[in-house]
């Protein structure tokens, strides 16, 4: 019986060039990265018989060449970096240059055995406008620190008018996406039934929205997984390790963790009910903050919705729907959805706490986690030096 075997191909993302080689064959190829090299570059994959390219994110340069061919309707597969350098070191393989790199993808992509599906190409355009409102929030933020220690009168009246230019841009530009969004009637029913969960305002509810196009497809713990929100274990031996929080996405986290302290302490009965326990038990403030954080999304993703939500009875999410052609795929971030964990976990989720006037005092056993879940990405874990990690996470999740 013959043996079938996809055609794979890799792609090492350059500004400028596009190195292109094969799993299975010495031959390749480099292009311009503009629309003529993409050009010649589809016309020789279809050549050579290719069905399925893996490449590498690599900071945006990697996006427009990603849509061309998705757009011919080649399987592409968006490998995180971390994903290619931890397949390089598990073949022992040290050297590294473009060509080298884009047969390590190209062996990459013939490994991969589960493909997901590929993000929702009209979310895409929503997604950069959130980024750059979010932009605009960090450069507030940084005048804000530099205003703080300047002494000179007339530098401190640039900075406040920098911060009044920004802070009124940030407002428009933040009522024309969610404008954008309402035009949209399906996304619109999902904005607010995601609003519609105490405790989850409208700049919450946009971010979950947009950062998390997989809402209602996935579990408790492969949201919090996503979110970055999930506590894993470090145990070896006889050693018990401290649970710590780890990868994830960094833009949709922060929203979740800003959005905690208020839902945890008011408007959300089950989180505040949470807190409270956890609080009683010993767990510390940001701890408790940490688990709290993935309530939103959690709540957002049940088939039904808990009772605390504004006004309304009884929901259905209208489940996204997913894409019929199978050609439209792919596992990169950020819009990779994780397994479960193979591991055993005990697991608390938020949405099943039920209020009550006293909380329980009966402490966790040791090891006690927070949640569960499992995600492939390779983000250093807090408490680790990390420029891709927010500030105010700096904190672990495991037993005291």
């Amino acid at each position: 019986m013959a043996k079938r075997t996809t055609m794979c191909a890799g792609i090492d993302t350059g500004k400028r060039k596009l190195d292109v080689a094969f799993d299975s064959s010495t031959e390749r190829l480099q292009v311009e990265n503009t629309v003529e090299g993409y050009k010649t570059l589809v016309e020789w994959l279809r050549r050579h018989k290719v069905k399925r390219v893996g490449i590498e994110a690599s900071g945006g340069y990697e996006q427009a060449v990603v849509a061309e061919l998705r757009c011919k309707r080649f399987v592409v597969v968006v490998f995180q970096p971390a994903q290619v350098r931890s397949y390089a070191k598990f073949r022992l393989q040290r050297a590294k240059n473009d060509k080298i790199d884009a047969a390590l993808i190209a062996a990459c992509t013939a490994a991969v055995r589960k493909i997901y599906a590929a993000p929702d190409a009209k979310l895409l355009p929503f997604a950069g406008h959130l980024t750059m409102i979010d932009q605009i929030g960090e450069d507030i933020a940084k005048l804000k620190n530099r205003l703080e220690s300047c002494r000179d009168g007339r530098i401190q009246k640039l900075w406040k008018e920098d911060i009044a230019r920004l802070a009124k841009r940030e407002r428009a530009e933040f009522k024309a996406l969610v404008a954008a969004i309402r035009a949209r009637r399906d996304l619109a029913a999902r904005l607010d039934l995601i609003y519609s969960v105490s405790g989850s305002g409208l700049l919450t509810a946009v971010a979950i929205l947009v950062r998390m196009p997989e809402i209602g497809l996935l579990t408790r713990e492969q949201v919090a997984a996503l979110a970055g929100l999930a506590p894993y274990d470090d145990d070896s031996g006889d050693r018990l390790g401290s649970r710590q929080i780890d990868g994830g996405r960094k833009r949709l986290r922060r929203a979740l963790y800003t959005a905690a302290l208020p839902a945890s302490f008011r408007w959300n009965p089950q989180l505040i009910a949470l807190y409270r326990r956890l609080i009683a038990a010993g767990k510390g403030h940001k701890r408790a903050l940490i688990a709290c954080a993935p309530g939103s999304c959690s709540f957002s993703s049940t088939p039904s919705w808990p009772a605390g939500h504004r006004g309304k009875t009884s929901h259905r999410w209208p489940l996204p729907s997913r894409p019929a052609d199978p050609f439209l795929c792919s596992i990169g971030a950020p819009f990779l959805r994780p397994d479960l964990p193979s591991q055993r976990r005990r697991a608390q989720r938020p949405s099943r706490m039920a209020v009550a006037q006293t909380p329980p005092h009966t402490p966790p056993s040791t090891g006690h986690a927070l949640t569960a879940a499992s995600t492939t990405s390779g983000s250093t874990a807090i408490g680790q030096s990390n420029r891709e990690q927010p500030q105010d996470l700096i904190v672990a999740t495991g037993s005291s």
